[in-house]
């Protein structure tokens, strides 16, 4: 009794995307390839672990090939260093037309893409994973979204959250990744952010910090 030890450190993946139809800077590139070194400056919090930072195609199977390998690696990687790894999968992503950060609490079985992504592809109304049944099928995220939101909130953010992830990419990968998460034991989150002209890159890069912080801590 009492022998446990101490508790494995939280290791975060994060994942952001490049431009798309109508977003030629997308911010979560910005944010996601600059998070290591502004992490570095800042100093991670005690038992957070900042791990793989990686940059997705905006298109459906253009995200998805890179976004498995990088799932399966990272698993495979923190199972073997602790036998109780913690594990969370941050995925950001851009809604041009947000005033404030939205964290998503699931993600629909559906594919109906508003514009071509960027490798052409337009579906509608058609299942992501067929084998999950029809497009109704939701999965939610694990963590405890509406606390995370209360806790970003009373650090002075703009932020809310959400039951929409969209129907396009974002949804999309999301999908993919809750589902993937909950066959390998570990979390899953998506967040929306607004653009660079709605709120400026420091507090957003500052937000990206207090999230990961706030997850350490809850998790």
């Amino acid at each position: 009794m009492g022998s446990e030890g101490p508790t494995p450190a939280v290791t975060i993946h994060v994942t952001g995307f490049k431009k798309f139809h109508g977003v030629a800077e997308n911010p979560t590139e910005t944010i996601v390839n600059n998070l290591q070194d502004y992490m570095k400056k800042r100093g991670l919090p005690k038992g957070l672990i900042l791990g793989s930072c990686t940059i997705l195609e905006t298109a459906g199977h253009g995200a998805i090939v890179p976004l498995y390998q990088t799932l399966q690696c990272a698993v495979s990687k923190d199972t073997k260093s602790s036998n109780s790894a913690r594990v969370i999968w941050v995925h950001f992503g851009v809604n041009s037309g947000a005033t404030r950060f939205a964290i998503e609490n699931q993600a629909v079985n559906e594919a109906t893409f508003r514009c071509p992504d960027e490798m052409g592809w337009k579906p509608q109304k058609i299942p992501i994973v067929p084998a999950d049944g029809g497009i109704s099928r939701i999965r939610e995220s694990s963590l405890p979204v509406e606390d995370i939101t209360k806790s970003l909130a009373k650090m002075g953010y703009e932020v809310m959250t959400s039951d929409d992830a969209g129907r396009f990419v974002c949804n999309y990968v999301y999908y993919h990744s809750l589902r993937f998460a909950e066959q390998s034991g570990i979390k899953s989150l998506f967040v929306h952010v607004p653009l660079f002209l709605t709120i400026d890159e420091d507090t957003q890069m500052q937000f990206a910090a207090s999230l990961l912080e706030v997850l350490a801590s809850l998790y």
